[in-house]
């Protein structure tokens, strides 16, 4: 850690108007977007509610004729007059900071916004089968009160099924189940030729079953899949843990709080994560499902946080450093969304009193403000300024290199509070877009087993200390030379983030090899543009959309003849 404590020598950074207009933007958050964000919610909210009192037949019902609206509109498309095939959602609505501007080349839009019901809950199976615009919090609303779950539910409500499967999803619970593509048991998709298949792992689609997961719709349409349940209780028994080291030491009993060194599985928790909140300071949490019975019996503590005036969960957390390890109970839904109110720690930026206990009492009941809306008011100059000046990056390393990891963004980034989440990489019978260590069950290293791999998203989102200290910082460089990081570790970066990969070093971190190939089995080279164009930083023109396009084409006709 000697090395990490030397200051880098960096230029003071001057201020600018966008500096201002970053600075004082809360305005245009608290009068504009957190009132219209309240309405939308609501709206939202009613349409669950509505959706919920339907028969299982009839939206299943509504569900079959969409998806043929859907293979009509595909029938209608004309390869040689039309562009390239995407959803006729708006680029601002997606939930993360990479641009969506490949929508402002030429496409051809296919309209999915009827997709947002819960089709089946099936407490037999133990599997719901959901529609793609089905989010977090509408569907842990409607298992909890049935003390089931998803076995994996994303922390932010506004998250969406088919974001998680076609990009990257991750809980707590993921170092037990895998990622949330991991949990899926059979997934409708619509092909580029209007045909409408339900592939598995086994049956005569598994190919397209591994292939989609990463792919970010650039293979077919996703209509509808059936996830896997979990059994449930009615509170999280959550235990803080306060870690003092440097990082390789953070590292080290974050691995040990969820990953026993003598593999005793009793010790295994239901879910953790870890918050490091300098290089010296981190708190690891571990939580175990507990009953209602248990968790009401005298002489322990109750924290429901997901009420509107409760702190922040990651400010509550950090009390750990100063009280010293303590245990409490909470209710298991508000637990799942811990981190919506506050948008993890992001909050603190977009409102710098929304902390507060004056303005939560007040108006804590209008937060989280909906993603969404604050894209699409932020403009060209803001959107560029968090590029250059801001983080938002996860980094899915293998559990053994955290250390190596938290050291690298120490010293690139300097940016804190840092997020810790495990999750296993399985290895599958295909060699999918992100894939274990070749070799990896030979090491037995700590977490690992034979059929997977434990690797740690390691969430970055904040500003930089370098630019509170008004040093120069470069943003494109800094996530160049962590994505070269990611490229040397076999590790990599979810596709929700601003990426400055090209295209050779963007398939040197993802395989390409079973994409590809099913991509040209069903005929998606053509009509969806590739995963790495649709992910690439930057606008997209229309003639931009045909050199790439034309590129994808000549290699495949080449191989079919």
């Amino acid at each position: 850690m000697a090395d990490l404590q030397e200051p880098l020598v960096r230029g003071k950074r001057k201020k600018v108007l966008v500096d201002y207009l970053v600075q004082f933007r809360w305005i245009l958050v608290i009068f504009v977007v957190l009132p219209i964000s309240s309405l939308i919610y609501f709206n939202i909210y009613l349409g669950d509610m509505w959706s919920a009192m339907k028969s299982e037949k009839k939206r299943q019902k509504e569900h079959d004729e969409n998806v043929q609206k859907v293979v009509k509109r595909l029938k209608q498309r004309n390869p040689k007059k039309d562009g390239l095939v995407c959803t006729a959602r708006k680029p601002w609505i997606a939930v993360g900071m990479r641009n969506v501007d490949y929508k402002r080349a030429r496409h051809f839009e296919v309209d999915l916004s009827a997709f947002r019901n819960i089709l089946e809950i099936d407490t037999e199976r133990m599997v719901a089968k959901v529609e793609p615009l089905v989010n977090m919090g509408q569907i842990s609303r409607a298992t909890c009160p049935m003390n089931v779950s998803l076995a994996v539910v994303a922390e932010l409500d506004d998250l969406t099924v088919g974001g998680l499967i076609n990009g990257y999803g991750i809980e707590g619970s993921s170092h037990l189940y895998g990622l949330f593509s991991d949990t899926v048991v059979a997934l409708e998709i619509v092909l580029a030729d209007g045909r409408v298949v339900r592939a598995t792992k086994d049956n005569e689609y598994s190919d397209l079953f591994y292939g989609v997961p990463w792919s970010q719709g650039t293979i077919g349409f996703l209509v509808s899949a059936e996830i896997k349940l979990i059994p449930i209780k009615e509170y999280m028994r959550l235990t803080y843990t306060p870690v003092k080291g440097d990082l390789k030491e953070i590292g080290q009993a974050y691995a040990d709080s969820f990953a026993p060194r003598d593999g005793d599985p009793s010790k295994v928790p239901d879910f953790v994560e870890g918050m490091v909140y300098t290089a010296t300071e981190s708190v690891m949490m571990t939580g175990v499902y507990a009953s209602k019975e248990e968790a009401k019996k005298k002489g322990n503590k109750i924290n429901s946080v997901g009420w509107w005036f409760k702190p922040w969960f990651y400010q509550h957390a950090q009390m750990a450093l100063k009280k010293g390890e303590f245990v409490e109970y909470i209710p298991t839904r508000q637990y799942y969304h811990r981190h919506t109110r506050c948008l993890y720690w992001e909050g603190k930026l977009i409102l710098p009193f929304g902390d507060q206990f004056w303005f939560r009492y007040l108006f804590g009941w209008l937060m989280p403000p909906k993603v969404s809306l604050l894209k699409a008011t932020q403009g060209e100059a803001i959107r560029n300024y968090y590029h250059d000046n801001h983080v938002i990056q996860d980094m899915l390393v293998p559990l053994y290199k955290v250390g190596d990891a938290l050291e690298f963004v120490h010293r690139e980034m300097e940016v804190y509070p840092l997020w810790l989440c495990p999750h296993r990489l399985y290895k599958l019978p295909v060699k999918t877009m992100v894939y274990p260590e070749p070799g990896f069950e030979l090491h037995q290293r700590q977490g690992d087993t034979s059929y997977a791999q434990m690797f740690t998203d390691v969430g970055v989102y904040y500003t930089p200390a370098f630019i509170f200290r008004g040093e120069e910082f470069n943003g494109v460089e800094a996530v160049r030379r962590l994505e070269q990081w990611l490229i040397e570790n076999h590790s990599y970066q979810p596709q929700y983030a601003v990426s400055e990969l090209n295209e050779k070093d963007f398939w040197r971190m993802f395989d390409a090899s079973h994409y590809e190939l099913c991509r040209q089995k069903y005929g998606a080279v053509g009509t969806f543009m590739s995963v790495y164009y649709k992910s690439k930083k930057g606008r997209k023109t229309e003639k931009e959309v045909q050199e790439a396009e034309a590129a994808i084409l000549e290699p495949a006709y080449a191989d079919e003849a």
